[in-house]
């Protein structure tokens, strides 16, 4: 099966976009890939700022891109647009870091005024990366909550199109592993 890495553009510790790329990585587990989590807000500040590429945290970070099989890239949207946070880390990928992989895009929001930012504004960045971008989904953030085990709860229609796109994503994933353990 095929190793995934989720990958969370948002700076927020209490993040439903971090909830949304965990529960869709969890989603891929059950159906036999092998997933990773990436948290972008985890990595340094300063090399990441910096481009500091050397940073043992950072050449981790594209280590886990550069060996995945595909992406789940999850992010918040402000003003009309992905995390800067994301922008920040994507910028630092080499050329053609995407080429070859699967990325499934996911957004959150507050409004549906903004889920044309999935097409608009992150799926040209991704393609522009050499992705082969599947559908995404954007998920209002009233939509997602969590219960106080820390499991979510999607929406019910959310959680159905949600469960749709990803299982055409599983499908068009590889079957083979190479992703050694974070």
């Amino acid at each position: 099966m095929a190793t995934v890495l989720a990958v969370s553009g948002s700076p927020s510790r209490t993040s439903r976009t971090a909830l949304l790329a965990e529960h869709t990585a969890a989603d891929l587990r059950s159906r036999g890939h092998r997933t990773h989590l990436l948290a972008l807000r985890d990595l340094p500040a300063t090399p990441l700022l910096t481009a500091d590429t050397h940073d043992a945290s950072l050449a981790r970070a594209m280590s886990l891109v550069a060996k995945a099989d595909a992406l789940v890239v999850a992010t918040p949207i402000y003003k009309a647009a992905y995390s800067g946070l994301l922008k920040t880390f994507l910028d630092l990928l080499p050329q053609h870091a995407f080429a070859g992989k699967s990325v499934l895009p996911l957004a959150t929001g507050g409004s549906p005024a903004h889920v044309l930012a999935l097409d608009y504004a992150l799926r040209p960045v991704l393609t522009a990366l050499g992705a082969q971008v599947c559908q995404g989904r954007f998920v209002l953030d009233r939509h997602i909550t969590t219960a106080p085990d820390g499991a979510i709860a999607l929406d019910h229609d959310d959680e159905r199109q949600l469960a749709r796109i990803t299982d055409q994503f599983a499908r068009a994933l590889p079957s083979r592993t190479h992703l050694t353990a974070a």
